[in-house]
């Protein structure tokens, strides 16, 4: 039987062939494709592979490639570096004789991290391998809405995004590129875990209810999602446009810190503290 890892490289390896036309690498279209993308064997040629063995790789088949062929393989498919390190990480992790050890404890939030988000003046959260919101500040009530409001099980960044109408109407304004920002967030975690059971719910669950996440899952775009800029529609204030960092915490691998930031003494600074006094006023009614 064919390990998690193999699986996972080859549903990567089919979605990447799939995204690259005959005529981006060179080759004749030739007549009547039954395929959007490249054939197989079409494929296995450019990497100087048998279509055989190609097909087994694509198939999670029991197979070990060596990092000559990965690299044919990474040329072949026109990766960019990220894809090129997801791509070595799944058939490295694949090739092992055993599973590798993956830690799979509780994940904890330090008690010096709460009073760091009790105190800090911006929005930020505390998000588990698997998007999970496990902490969050009051300013992130303000921008994001109350996670109190939501069961344990569905706090979620992946789940709020796709199946959430107030989540969406808070984030319509980027919608479609901070969802892909979240899968890669959630690739990279299947990547090293992939049969972690809380993974396994939360894709499963969203495979089933939502046909975004499906279009959106089967790309297996690979992103390093550390950093970015989002707009934010907040209908008592009007847009505002805040930059976003992701901060590791203690543990290996450990929650992350997700924080937003304005431009000091810009408009948007001055929306976010209007959006904070008006949660405020609320919250003390």
């Amino acid at each position: 039987m064919s390990s998690p890892y193999a699986r996972e490289l080859g549903d990567f390896l089919r979605a990447r062939r799939g995204r690259l036309t005959p005529q981006d690498v060179g080759l004749e279209p030739g007549g009547r494709r039954r395929v959007s993308g490249l054939r197989r064997e079409e494929l296995a040629l450019l990497a100087g592979l048998s279509t055989d063995y190609y097909q087994r790789m694509e198939q999670g088949r029991d197979l070990r490639p060596s990092d000559d062929v990965l690299d044919a393989l990474a040329a072949a498919l026109d990766l960019d570096e990220e894809e090129r390190r997801h791509l070595f990480a799944l058939a490295r992790a694949a090739r092992r004789p055993s599973p590798g050890r993956v830690t799979r404890g509780p994940e904890v939030v330090p008690e010096s991290t709460r009073r760091l988000l009790a105190v800090m003046a911006t929005p930020a959260v505390v998000l588990g391998r698997h998007l999970d919101v496990l902490a969050w500040n009051t300013m992130a009530e303000a921008l994001l809405g109350d996670p109190a409001d939501y069961p344990p099980d569905r706090l979620n960044m992946l789940m709020l995004m796709f199946d959430d109408a107030r989540t969406n109407e808070r984030q319509c304004a980027d919608w479609e590129r901070q969802a892909l920002e979240y899968i890669g967030m959630m690739r990279a975690a299947i990547a090293a875990d992939p049969t972690h059971p809380r993974a396994t719910a939360v894709v499963g669950e969203l495979s089933i209810r939502s046909p975004e996440f499906r279009r959106l899952w089967a790309r297996h775009d690979v992103r390093e999602s550390v950093s970015g800029v989002k707009t934010f529609h907040a209908p008592e204030v009007g847009d505002i446009v805040l930059n976003w960092d992701t901060y590791p915490l203690p543990g290996n691998p450990g929650p992350v810190m997700l924080a937003f930031t304005a431009e000091p003494n810009s408009p948007d600074a001055d929306r976010l503290q209007l959006l904070a006094s008006l949660h405020a006023t609320r919250s003390q009614r």
